[in-house]
């Protein structure tokens, strides 16, 4: 907790933000792209909405006011860039978010930087298939292994209702997945 302190203080210290935002794009590049990656799906587009994370991140760490841990901070911040970045895009081909996620789950067998097997694939079809909320919940709690508290601070949504979400959003994958 120090230590997250200590980062927060300098990047909100202008005289030491640049070292401050260094350590933070070292400590948190990975975990922030793959948590975007698994929304956007492409890694382009993950690259493309880490940039415009890190802009967000930088311009408004001054206003970050430690009422949640920093990661839960970014991680929000992250989460709604790309949930932006999805509608944005599907909007501009003319086609709903749910068939835009399709589109790009079909398009991972191409993508050189998606190492998943046929299985893979069809999780992560499956996973497209969700609804929004249900498919941020299982990918912050399957994927990144947050706990339920966690995810709240970075969705702000109750536990409760997380867990519904969690539990119906498994209910689906796992129909969805014997289906295909």
């Amino acid at each position: 907790m120090e230590e997250q302190t200590l980062l927060i203080n300098a990047l909100q210290n202008p005289k030491t933000q640049e070292i401050g935002f260094k350590t933070l794009i070292k400590e948190y590049q990975q975990p922030l792209y793959w948590h975007i990656r698994k929304i956007v799906l492409d890694h382009e587009d993950a690259d493309d909405v880490l940039q415009n994370t890190y802009i967000k991140i930088f311009k408004n760490i001054k206003n970050f006011r430690g009422d949640s841990k920093l990661y839960s901070w970014m991680y929000r911040i992250a989460t709604n860039e790309s949930l932006t970045f999805i509608k944005q895009k599907s909007k501009k081909l003319g086609l709903s978010t749910n068939e835009y996620t399709e589109k790009q789950v079909n398009k991972l067998e191409a993508d050189v930087y998606f190492e998943g097997d046929q299985i893979a694939r069809k999780l992560q079809l499956a996973i497209a298939k969700l609804p929004e909320k249900q498919r941020l919940v299982f990918n912050l709690r399957y994927f990144d292994e947050l706990k339920y508290d966690e995810i709240s601070e970075i969705l702000e949504t109750s536990i409760g209702s997380l867990k519904a979400s969690y539990h119906h959003a498994v209910k689906k994958i796992k129909n969805e997945i014997e289906k295909q």
